[in-house]
């Protein structure tokens, strides 16, 4: 089997094909939990504490050109989309499952039990003992 034709096995793959529309899909709810943050979340957030710019906030160490910058606000920021996407991760998560068990059929009864093989074996020992 040739490397081409090996890969383009390896490519075709159910498992293969699902993990690269999951991503694109990701990538594009990432855009929408990310406009969601900074367009509608954050002001409020930054309304709340004083109209503060959580991106702006840093912290200077030193002075001069060899000063040391800790963006802390990006930080945040970052940090409230990770949670926000996380949280709606779980939101659509808990709704699939959620809908995939009201899918599931009610298992069918299990049959009633036969006889155990002590009830058989008593049962030929009684009917020997007829005999």
């Amino acid at each position: 089997m040739g490397f081409i034709s090996e890969f383009k096995e390896f490519a075709m793959k159910g498992n293969v094909m699902d993990m690269a529309v999951g991503v694109i899909i990701g990538g594009a709810f990432g855009k929408i939990v990310s406009s969601l943050v900074d367009d509608v979340l954050m002001p409020l957030v930054g309304m709340i504490t004083g109209n503060v710019d959580f991106t702006n906030l840093a912290y200077q160490i030193g002075e001069g050109e060899g000063a040391a910058v800790l963006k802390y606000g990006n930080f945040i920021q970052n940090t409230v989309d990770f949670i926000i996407v996380a949280f709606c991760i779980f939101l659509m998560l808990k709704g699939i499952n959620k809908l995939n068990r009201k899918k599931e059929e009610p298992a069918e009864p299990a049959a009633p039990a036969g006889p155990t093989q002590e009830e058989l074996l008593a049962e030929i020992r009684d009917l020997l003992k007829k005999k």
